[in-house]
């Protein structure tokens, strides 16, 4: 059975729904999942009006596993989920990624499918650069990186149409993902799900 790792860091609740959405669809595709948090820095920057949904979140990841690097090796295909931050990612997900050269530096993260996927307060506020950040990472791992490109209808639909990976656009509203947003992180998981198949089947014949 392939293996996919969705993992993610979420402060409001927008890209745990967009997790949540693609471990249940490559889990319906037919794989093995882990769903997984990136720990919560000491200190993050709270916008004002979203105090209650932090909580909320922070009392709703303590059922969500804590990402180790453990699932990393363990995975054939692999998603990543980060928030935009000044068109970067998360400060967690960057320090977790630090933690991965034990792993990478080796090679034991060569050939696995991975993508990536982002939520956003604003239109063109930094969601394609997020993702392209994390894609610079994917290069070190030596990975197979998936965009989205424009390979399905539901990626023209009006709230999706970015080609690196899934994003949503929040507005600063905790847990406002688009139902088509989420129809385009279902879409993304099942093609990690397809392409790291191949791949699976490939080292094993």
């Amino acid at each position: 059975m392939t293996k996919i790792a969705v993992i993610y860091y979420s402060s409001t609740g927008n890209v745990a729904r967009l997790a949540e959405a693609a471990a249940a669809a490559a889990e319906k595709a037919g794989a093995e999942v882990r769903l997984r948090r990136i720990a919560d820095p000491a200190q993050e920057t709270v916008v004002p009006g979203t105090e209650a949904a932090v909580a909320a979140l922070r009392e709703h990841n303590a059922t969500v596993p804590e990402v180790e690097l453990d699932d990393l090796a363990w995975a054939d295909g692999i998603l990543v989920g980060s928030p935009v931050r000044f068109g970067l990612p998360a400060a967690a997900v960057s320090r977790f990624i630090d933690t991965t050269a034990p792993l990478s530096i080796p090679g034991h993260l060569a050939n696995k499918a991975v993508s990536a996927f982002t939520s956003g307060s604003a239109p063109h506020g930094g969601h394609e650069t997020t993702i392209l950040a994390l894609h610079n990472a994917f290069c070190h791992w030596g990975s197979l990186i998936l965009g989205n490109g424009s390979t399905d209808p539901v990626l023209f639909k009006p709230n999706n149409g970015n080609p690196y990976g899934s994003s949503a656009v929040s507005r600063n509203r905790p847990g406002n993902v688009h139902e088509e947003n989420l129809a385009a992180v279902e879409f993304q998981a099942r093609r990690v799900v397809q392409v790291a198949s191949v791949v699976r089947n490939l080292n094993t014949a």
